[in-house]
């Protein structure tokens, strides 16, 4: 069947799980490194049906029994099978995606929108392998865009309603995920070349959750761009990041290791990618709702927000200074942002006997997050408020406060 109508016939196929005909296919985007396709669906119920599979479907979207159901179609399709680790990532990151609107999703708070999963090849497995479209990873959505109708776009600056929703989402989102960690994190996915020899050495003890280490950036997933950031003689982070004394580690390494997830109670499940193209919000922006959850996992939130504020967030919201100086201690435009975050996290923990997780040890932490990230960045390539985050982590670096306070957090994760 020619590629065109493929994305047409796995959609036919899996409406007709839910008792629902297919009324149109189009495919709306291409997903990256051409790995597949998302659609925008729109079906109907099935002659005579009393199902109460579509009741599901109307219901969310506000529908009447007549009416139109919008969905979107997220197929993916490789086309090369290789073993590199740039494709190892993706493949890992989709299966991440499915599992989370499969099984995260529907535990989360009901005050934080996120798209519901009607039907997947993952949790309808043996049908997908009876109707011969076991070869594809493909998931059934319902359409965020009518209760969402502005659509983020690719590396664009939010207004200010925007961020603040963002913020105020990603607190929820962070807050209600201490609810369901579990103790036991042996099920969740290691950096990719580890999972994938995890899996080539036992096929049956492969991670079957989100990622250990939320997100894509992280050092332990970087190894070959920070071998080249620490070559970099004419780069000023070569030095500041991985320059080490005495065999210790380099304070590129010593943040990334903080950052590392191994249980603690201020740790979250975290989106692993924030920015304005995974998101839509509505007319106002008042409200949004996140999507793409491929590098969903455990981390700290403060790595969600240090890529956000980078990425997203307006230049005048995080600093007033003009034009903005070498080193820059935080000013009160960040703080209010930080704060805003902050107490919307600690108002909706799911109980109020959880440890505390005190302002002070928050800031060490966001000023972490915001180490690791420009070293992620000083790797791969600037962009966004770049000169912002340099000039941020440049003071962070200098201040012998907050690094004598990681050389005791190194001293604490070794005992």
């Amino acid at each position: 069947m020619s590629q065109h109508n493929e994305p047409k016939r796995i959609a036919a196929i899996m409406l007709s799980w839910l008792d629902l005909e297919l009324i149109s296919c189009t495919v709306i985007q291409g997903l990256w490194a051409g790995y597949g396709h998302i659609c925008a669906i729109t079906a109907k119920p099935v002659a005579n049906s009393a199902s109460e599979k579509w009741h599901r479907l109307s219901k969310a979207q506000g529908n009447d029994k007549d009416s139109a159901i919008r969905l979107v179609l997220k197929i993916v399709h490789p086309p090369t099978k290789t073993g590199d680790e740039g494709h190892l990532r993706k493949m890992f990151s989709y299966e991440v995606e499915q599992y989370f609107y499969d099984e995260v999703a529907p535990r989360l708070a009901s005050s934080i929108p996120v798209a519901q999963c009607f039907a997947s090849t993952r949790s309808m497995r043996q049908k997908a392998i009876d109707d011969g479209i076991d070869h594809v990873m493909a998931t059934l959505l319902n359409d965020l865009r009518p209760e969402f109708p502005v659509a983020g776009e690719k590396r664009a600056i939010l207004s200010s309603n925007q961020v603040y929703a963002a913020l105020a989402w990603l607190a929820k989102f962070h807050s209600s995920s201490w609810a369901h960690l579990p103790q036991d994190l042996s099920d969740f996915l290691l950096p990719p070349l580890e999972e994938a020899a995890r899996r080539q050495k036992d096929d049956k003890c492969g991670g079957t959750n989100l990622w250990l280490n939320g997100g894509y950036t992280y050092l332990a997933t970087r190894q070959e761009e920070y071998k080249l950031l620490a070559h970099d003689h004419f780069s000023e982070w070569s030095d500041i990041f991985c320059s080490s004394v005495d065999g210790l580690p380099s304070l590129g390494e010593a943040a990334a290791d903080f950052l590392i997830p191994r249980g603690r109670h201020f740790e979250t499940y975290i989106h692993g990618d924030v920015k304005s193209e995974n998101l839509f919000s509505t007319e106002s922006g008042d409200d949004v709702v996140f999507f793409d959850f491929q590098y969903a996992g455990i981390g700290l939130g403060v790595c969600d927000l240090a890529k956000l504020f980078t990425c997203s967030v307006p230049l005048s919201l995080l600093t007033s200074y003009k034009p903005i100086p070498s080193s820059l201690k935080m000013d009160e435009n960040e703080m209010i942002l930080l704060k805003h975050y902050w107490s919307i996290l600690m108002s909706n923990r799911p109980r109020r006997d959880m440890p505390a997780y005190n302002w002070d040890d928050f800031l060490r932490h966001w000023e972490t997050a915001l180490v690791d990230w420009c070293r992620f960045q000083a790797s791969w390539g600037f962009w966004g408020n770049t000169e912002w985050l340099e000039a941020r982590v440049r003071f962070i670096t200098q201040d012998a406060d907050w690094k004598d306070w990681l050389q005791r957090q190194q001293r604490i994760a070794s005992n």
